[in-house]
């Protein structure tokens, strides 16, 4: 005895089972749906573009930190050569005055101006590097700011194409889902309940045609046997594959 025969038989219409096969096509179509919908590549892109932008907005962050503790720096080299110019000028001026006689007093004075000179180059020196470090971080800060704000343009250019892309895919899950519920009051509880099952065992496909003398559902030829065994079968007798065990639905094109 085959598997068949140990199982209970459900005697079903012929237009129904074909409409089960329908249903099938359309549950097909949902699966597929989902699937696109899981893994639209306008999605991936903007994910992808997402995670760039805050990158970026990461780099700038540490850019602009570091462009602050330089500005902060030059502040204080600035505050360093002005007060030695202000001591540079006080003494140049006590100097010039010509109010000092004491030679010793003088000498000192000469020295201490000539000291002051060159603390102030020095200090100079210092002030024209953080200058130019400060320039070369400002002109890295607004490159990565004209980059980041190309990006966030591409960004939300594919936001849009992936919630277009998204809305027809969802408008055409409401059709789909439509359609399957009106052919799903078509379609006994007996039978829906055991195509339901089919589908959760064999990977979304319940119903299968017999075409040419092979299961659409698992794709195996069917044997001489089985081939008699299904021509002889009463048309409303529910068949099933001895393969894989899905519901196999005869068709105009079934070979028989």
């Amino acid at each position: 005895m085959d598997r068949t025969s140990e199982e209970h038989a459900l005697n079903i219409d012929p237009f129904i089972q074909i409409r089960l096969l329908d249903l099938q096509k359309v549950d097909s179509e949902l699966d597929r749906n989902a699937h696109r919908a899981r893994t639209l590549p306008e999605a991936v892109t903007a994910a992808s573009l997402h995670a760039e932008v805050m990158a970026l907005d990461d780099e700038i962050a540490g850019a602009e930190a570091a462009l602050f503790d330089l500005r902060r720096e030059q502040n204080r080299a600035d505050t360093d050569v002005e007060l030695v110019r202000q001591r540079v000028s006080k003494d140049q001026h006590l100097l010039d005055s010509g109010s000092i006689n004491d030679p010793k007093q003088l000498e000192n004075l000469q020295h201490e101006l000539g000291s002051l000179a060159r603390r102030q180059a020095d200090l100079e020196d210092v002030e024209i590097e953080i200058m130019e470090r400060v320039e070369i971080a400002e002109h890295a800060l607004a490159a990565l700011v004209t980059r980041r704000d190309g990006l966030a343009i591409d960004s939300a250019a594919a936001d849009e194409a992936r919630d277009a892309a998204l809305a027809a895919l969802g408008a055409e899950r409401v059709e789909l889902t439509n359609e399957r519920a009106m052919m799903v009051g078509e379609v006994p509880a007996d039978l829906l309940k055991l195509y339901e099952k089919l589908r959760a065992d064999q990977g979304g496909v319940g119903a299968a045609a017999l075409h040419r003398g092979r299961c659409e559902g698992c794709h195996m030829e069917l044997t001489a046997v089985d081939i008699n065994r299904i021509r002889e079968a009463p048309s409303n007798e529910l068949l099933r594959c001895e393969e894989c065990r899905r519901i196999l639905i005869r068709t105009a094109e079934s070979g028989l």
